[in-house]
């Protein structure tokens, strides 16, 4: 089993889809993708995800992001089971679905874990516009994910990449700090000693500011 690191590229693939052939990362340059993997059609909490996935679709591409599934079955059960969605619970899936009935995509991604079984584990893979690999999270078979904290996700590397600032636990309603973001911390003496004068601290290594 072979899986990208963090802030390395993640291996280009060419896949068949509910949308057709694509090409990643090729085809979402300039995009961020959250690339996510079930563990198969027609199975309940793959249904909920797949619903709770749709109802955030437009909070993803407000920050300029695409959803793509991906489970190891074929394009005609992803096709069935997104006709059931639709007909069963009034949810039109909407973002194409990754059909890698032979696992070689799963594979090259290390979304199959053998202790778990021959189907997919549920990962999620968020990368940004260059095609880098900026967070994994792997969730067990029974244990559905929270939709929310990925796109909180998406939200703080954004803001990491802009203003170039670290993000406090639980962001944007943190215990300590509330919304505010986190200084880089001084690496010298003299960086240090302005630090206090600067930005609202409590040291001069846990310095705090509005964005």
């Amino acid at each position: 089993m072979s899986m990208p690191l963090l802030g390395e590229k993640v291996p280009a693939f060419r896949a068949k889809t509910t949308h057709g052939i694509i090409n990643f990362p090729d085809d979402y340059k300039g995009k961020w993708v959250v690339l996510f993997s079930h563990p198969g059609d027609f199975t309940p909490v793959c249904t909920t995800e797949f619903v709770a996935f749709q109802r955030r679709i437009d909070e993803f591409r407000k920050l300029n992001t695409e959803l793509i599934g991906l489970s190891i079955d074929q394009v005609y059960s992803h096709i069935k089971w997104i006709e059931w969605i639709k007909e069963k619970l009034n949810t039109e899936i909407t973002f194409p679905v990754i059909a890698d009935d032979r696992g070689q995509i799963a594979e090259l991604l290390g979304m199959i874990h053998p202790s778990k079984g021959s189907n997919t584990v549920r990962a999620v893979f968020i990368i940004d516009p260059d095609g880098v690999l900026r967070a994994l999270l792997y969730y067990p078979q029974e244990l559905g994910r929270n939709m929310d904290e990925i796109l909180r996700m998406v939200k703080g590397l954004q803001v990491n990449d802009q203003h170039k600032v670290a993000l406090p636990a639980n962001w944007p309603n943190n215990e300590i700090i509330g919304d505010q973001v986190i200084v880089p911390t001084a690496s010298d003496v003299e960086t240090a000693s302005k630090r206090l004068k600067e930005y609202t601290c409590y040291d001069w290594w846990f310095c705090h500011k509005k964005i």
